[in-house]
């Protein structure tokens, strides 16, 4: 029987890598490759413009066939989605509640979802308020994946609840990677007040952190479609390439520094 070791190992090399994420499962959670939690900034600093841009971005990446590719090229081939807005500590408003996404009909039709929904608007800007709901809404989903995601989109400093970095700590400690997607532009807000600088070195050490953490900037808003594919597929690939990742015309990709 000289094949028996070799077999026995991968038996049991399977039952460590699929029976806990199984066993949980039949406690009522469908396994996916990714929960992922896309947390969209609407604060004063956004105008309508850009808010309609940043929903738009999201909608044409979920009608792109490399995500739907991307979705079921994953172990599962399948991930759960859901889609929030936020402004200050106190605003967040849930878009698009949690969703399965595993072929073109269900991952077209959460586009769809986004695109018929009314845009919303909030004051201030609460990057840990919107950690912090984002991190509420894994339990209890009926999902179980082997990456948890929270995904910060936005355009300026947080100025309203506790320090972002405090709420990003709390998150990663609990399993999630934050990842972010600052938006860098030269336009004032609509209050006049300047727009917000080196945001993306700010989102880089006070936002995002956990195991493969990443931000993708926009140069500004018109590449923000751009920017949001780029993420979208590095987040359903999980990505690990070392070294630089490939860049865009508009965007820029940068990985967290190791602790």
């Amino acid at each position: 029987m000289p094949l028996a070791g070799p077999w026995i190992r991968y038996a049991a090399f399977s039952l460590c890598l699929f029976g806990p994420l199984e066993l949980r499962a039949q406690q009522g959670g469908v396994p996916v490759d990714l929960e992922l939690v896309l947390a969209v900034d609407v604060s004063g600093s956004i105008d309508e413009v850009e808010a309609r841009l940043q929903r738009e971005g999201y909608v044409a990446a979920f009608r792109h066939p490399e995500v739907v590719q991307a979705i079921q090229g994953g172990m599962f081939g399948r991930v759960a989605v859901t889609y929030f807005e936020w402004a200050n500590d106190e605003y967040q408003r849930l878009v698009a509640d949690w969703t399965l996404l595993e072929d073109p009909p269900g991952i077209l039709g959460f586009a769809d979802a986004l695109a018929e929904a009314p845009l919303s608007r909030g004051r201030w800007t609460s990057i840990s308020g919107a950690i912090d709901y984002g991190s509420t809404l894994f339990d209890g989903n009926g999902f179980e994946g082997f990456r948890k995601v929270i995904d910060v989109s936005g355009d300026g400093y947080n100025n309203r609840g506790r320090p972002a970095e405090r709420a990003r700590d709390q998150a990663v400690a609990a399993g999630i990677t934050v990842n972010g997607l600052p938006v860098v532009n030269d336009r004032p807000n609509p209050w006049g007040s300047p727009p917000a600088f080196d945001l993306d070195v700010y989102y880089e050490q006070r936002v995002i952190g956990g195991p493969g953490a990443f931000i993708v900037v926009a140069e500004d808003f018109t590449a923000f479609a751009s920017a949001i594919l780029s993420k979208l597929l590095l987040e359903i690939a999980d990505s690990q390439m070392p070294g630089p990742l490939p860049n865009e015309s508009g965007i820029s990709i940068r990985r967290a520094a190791l602790d």
